[in-house]
């Protein structure tokens, strides 16, 4: 009877803390929370107060008066504002546990490969003052390799590139071990920028990130063609304050993307080169893995198969890969002790 009871209030949790989305997986249930990572916060004489968090507070962004401030406490991959973070954390976890405060859970979190230790006690401590019980963390590669159910115990090399928010981690996976791995701090939001300067620079538009999203999204790395696909944007007239309507076209897309991305191919390369020759054999057939938001793009894996000449195969539903693979490693302990790091 004890262990009945003690069952229904250890719900452990796997999170995906990340610069874009925190997704949430709760052990038998799956995915209960996909949340952007934003929180909307009021400053007035007693300080900050939190006033909404995800996808409410997204709402918000760049859309609040000036004693509203809607923030993103994370930074490519890593927190960035510490109170905050945590007060996110604790309102996600609180949501998924029905604000039961008593519970305490387990919870492995992703994080990037190229994290300090300073970063890594960060994201515990965060975890910790949120209400976690025992904290695992492990390396974003690692499991985005799990949750895109590769073969990551087998003694042949399992190639991920897991393309976030802030960060794109690529590692090279055997034995249930990194064996080479590179984070760089290129992903969805950099791309984002990019797009946004390119349109300052070429049209003296001002848009948001929003709309800098959708146009990554829907032209993406479309190929020069005759006919290139357009797209309909709004934004503010840098000149005139005005708010103003233009057309872009793919091909600018591309421009506008062009150096993130080189970034990008030029890591997975070195990556590649400094493979050893076993595992680089085994990836001529077995190729390259994309996962995260950023494998959505379109035609980003057409661009990889010709840069690197290695199959690129695009992960079933690369948005939860990362906080899947936490989850599966939830489940079973011998994997756990192998694949989660000291913090």
């Amino acid at each position: 009877m004890l262990n009945y009871i003690l069952g229904m209030f250890s719900n452990d949790l796997a999170i995906d803390l990340g610069t874009a989305s925190t997704l949430i997986y709760v052990k038998g249930k799956g995915i209960v929370c996909n949340e952007p990572s934003v929180v909307a916060v009021k400053k007035d004489g007693k300080g900050k107060r939190v006033l909404a968090v995800g996808k409410e507070a997204k709402a918000m962004l760049g859309r609040t008066p000036g004693n509203i401030a809607a923030i993103r406490p994370l930074k490519d991959g890593v927190i960035a504002d510490f109170e905050i973070t945590e007060e996110m954390l604790k309102y996600f976890i609180a949501k998924v546990h029905n604000r039961k405060l008593l519970v305490r859970p387990r919870v492995i979190i992703g994080v990037p490969s190229g994290i300090t230790q300073v970063e890594k006690r960060a994201v515990k401590e965060s975890a910790d003052s949120a209400g976690a019980g025992e904290v695992y963390l492990i390396e974003e590669p690692m499991a985005a390799a799990i949750g895109a159910g590769l073969p990551i115990t087998e003694p042949s090399a399992n190639m991920i590139v897991d393309i976030g928010g802030g960060t794109s981690e690529i590692a090279v996976i055997s034995l249930a071990g990194i064996v080479k791995a590179k984070s760089i701090r290129v992903g969805g939001d950099r791309l984002d920028e990019s797009i946004i300067q390119y349109i300052k620079r070429k049209y003296n538009l001002s848009i948001g990130t929003g709309v800098a999203e959708k146009i990554k999204m829907s032209l993406g790395l479309t190929k020069a063609e005759e006919n290139e696909p357009q797209m309909e944007i709004k934004g503010s007239n840098l000149v005139t304050g005005i708010p103003a309507t233009i057309m872009i076209d793919a091909s600018e897309v591309r421009e506008a993307m062009n150096e993130p991305i080189k970034a990008l191919i030029e890591a997975i390369k070195q990556v590649l080169e400094t493979t050893p020759p076993e595992l680089a054999a085994d990836m001529v057939d077995k190729g390259i893995v994309l996962a995260g938001g950023g494998a959505l793009i379109k035609n980003l894996d057409e661009v990889l198969r010709e840069e690197t000449g290695l199959p690129i195969t695009i992960a079933d539903d690369p948005l939860t890969c990362v906080v899947k693979g936490a989850g599966k490693v939830l489940d079973e302990i011998k994997l756990l002790r192998e694949v989660t790091i000291p913090t």
